[in-house]
């Protein structure tokens, strides 16, 4: 396979970034539709997004199941993969097909036409991440394989069966999303994201050392190539591309061909070494990236992370890095372009290389932001849109936020109304993100100018890396469902149930502690702020318990061992949450936990007083 891609970015199709009218041009000619109109009106703003003056939003599709990545055809299709399991909280998947296909075909900015098809859960399909068009077909990520589907004219979704292009591809551990891009010369760039966390010997375990040397690069890790022209190859060690990149779940290609990924940094700095980090440097460090992808490079992970104060890679912990100090064998790694604030989480990222939008953004990347749960107890960020500005192979100053407000209130993950997930331009310069919590797409358009002569408005700049983590943050101002109307308030508090053994002095002191306000634990990024549940971890407020029987002295051990090997969910926890508790404080938040789990409701308790 050849190293040389043409320079012509019409070509450069993925998942993420703009659609090439020269690899679906049949397929394009004789569709019903043509691509919108970049003058089309905004009849209906009703997406709650907050965008820069001139542009506006609308919600081009709605409830579509776990919407991840997207790609735009030439005629104006929009395709998603959408995904299940226990990234969701093995939820019921969509009905139909894991695969969608949208079509606006009367210009008002709304997907009048939805049909899916693909492999459903009756076929034995999972969904999955990765999409893209290349030379007339579809690309698909499915379980364990990406998959070619034929497009035809005449009809918006695939007629004939999918072919294997490539196979065997390993699901395991933390991140089993595979993102990919393809380039003009059929280059098929797969993202194969980590098994763990810091390839410790016991995954997010307090003290565990990294494995030494780090066999899980083998086959994870790293970013490999195949040829989308080529059908039935296997996944091998034998295709990596690059190394050290922890979950690299974007992708772009400019037109001087410069391949650019976004990489997802590492958890549980001080979780897992609180005597080498302070609590606020588990929401701070370390940053997220923006890489500039070479062949053979080697980007650090997991001896390395970047950190965003020093704006430098430093030696893990699990390496025998010493807090943020030591640099070592991380002089030799590769430094990222661009650094974003501590576990935003960038899930996406596509070139803008159209004419709609004001010239201030030809050329940038617009990168998909799925927000934060390792920030806890502090305040959580992303959950947003931002842009990046380019100038050849380097970033162009800071980033900015571009849409926000997908999530709504309440900025967690358990409590999110929507978090981005995908980003892609359409033909017509058209933007469009989609959301993996209701399965949301949004489609955003310029109306204050021309593009090319129009220049972006005051752009609100991104919070720096190094910015504080801020004060610890405790939710309470809307109850949780099932929970008391005045929950988390101090008589809230007061009537939660105590276990024999405690008292109420020791479920206040465990509220405190859950919320991060005594102790520096983080409950609050897998649990919620009112412990009913995310996709990180389970619902603390019912009577089904995962572990344990629930009782006071289970629910302590539980909180003081940890959980090695979750059941249900994808990462463990490590004792004591991470945090150094102390006896007492350990069985202060028992007792809280047990007072969730066994509280009545306003009827219950009017029933019992009557």
């Amino acid at each position: 396979m050849t190293d040389a891609r043409c320079r012509n970015p019409w070509f450069m199709i993925a998942m993420l970034g703009a659609c090439s009218a020269g690899s679906v041009s049949a397929f394009a000619q004789s569709s019903p539709t043509g691509p919108q109109s970049a003058s089309a009106a905004c009849p209906e703003n009703d997406s709650g997004l907050k965008l820069p003056v001139g542009f506006c939003a609308t919600i081009f599709a709605d409830g579509i199941g776990h919407a991840r990545h997207l790609v735009v055809a030439a005629n104006g299709v929009v395709y998603v993969n959408t995904w299940s399991g226990r990234y969701y909280g093995n939820d019921t998947p969509h009905a139909g097909g894991f695969l969608v296909a949208l079509q606006d075909t009367n210009g008002a900015g709304k997907a009048d036409v939805i049909q899916r098809f693909g492999e459903t859960v009756q076929s034995g399909g999972a969904g999955g991440t990765g999409i893209g068009l290349y030379e007339g077909g579809l690309f698909a990520e499915i379980n364990d394989k990406i998959v070619r589907y034929p497009l035809t004219a005449g009809s918006i979704v695939p007629e004939g069966p999918a072919a294997p292009i490539v196979t065997g591809l390993p699901l395991s551990g933390d991140h089993p999303m595979r993102p990919f891009v393809i380039d003009r010369d059929g280059s098929l760039y797969v993202d194969l994201a980590t098994a763990t966390n810091a390839c410790q010997a016991q995954n997010r375990t307090t003290h565990s050392p990294g494995i030494e040397p780090c066999t899980e690069l083998n086959t994870r890790g790293g970013i490999w190539r195949y040829n989308a022209n080529m059908g039935n190859q296997v996944f091998s060690p034998a295709e990596r591309f690059a190394t050290g990149i922890r979950n690299a779940e974007g992708f772009a290609i400019d037109a001087a061909d410069h391949i650019f990924v976004t990489q997802h940094g590492r958890d549980q700095l001080h979780a897992n070494w609180p005597e080498r980090y302070k609590p606020e440097e588990e929401a701070t460090q370390p940053a997220e990236e923006l890489l500039l992808l070479r062949r053979g490079g080697d980007y650090g992970w997991p001896e390395c992370y970047y950190d965003a104060i020093q704006g430098k890679l430093v030696l893990a912990p699990e390496y025998g890095g010493d807090g943020g100090k030591e640099v070592g064998r991380c002089a030799t790694k590769i430094a990222p372009i661009a650094a974003f604030p501590a576990h935003w989480a960038p899930n996406a990222m596509a070139l803008y290389d159209k004419s709609q939008f004001p010239a201030h953004y030809r050329n940038g990347v617009f990168i998909a932001f799925h927000g934060s749960w390792d920030r806890a107890p502090y305040p959580q960020g992303g959950y947003n849109v931002v842009f990046q500005g380019l100038a050849g192979d380097q970033a162009s100053g800071p980033c900015e936020i571009f849409a926000d407000g997908f999530a709504g209130a309440v900025e967690s993950p358990g409590q999110a109304a929507h978090r981005p997930s995908g980003v892609a331009v359409g033909p017509d310069g058209s933007l469009y993100v989609s959301d993996d919590v209701r399965g949301r797409i949004y489609r955003i358009v310029y109306q204050g100018g021309p593009g090319a002569e129009g220049s972006a408005a005051t752009p609100t700049p991104c919070p720096s890396a190094t910015a504080p983590a801020g004060i610890v943050s405790v939710d309470d101002a809307k109850p949780p469902e099932g929970n008391h109307p005045d929950a988390g308030s101090a008589a809230a508090i007061a009537s939660l149930a105590v276990p024999v053994g405690a008292t109420k002095e020791m479920v206040a002191l465990g509220d405190q502690i859950y919320h991060g306000q005594v102790g520096g634990a983080p409950c609050t990024g897998c649990h919620g702020p009112n412990a009913t549940g995310t996709p990180l971890g389970p619902d603390l407020t019912g009577s089904h318990w995962l572990w344990g029987d629930g009782s006071y002295a289970a629910i302590a051990k539980i909180i003081a061992t940890g959980v090695a090997q979750p059941k249900q969910y994808r990462s463990p926890m490590p004792p004591m949450g991470g945090a150094q508790l102390t006896s007492d404080q350990v069985w202060a938040l028992a007792a809280y936990i047990w007072g969730l789990s066994h509280q009545e409701s306003r009827s219950e308790i009017a029933a019992r007083r009557n």
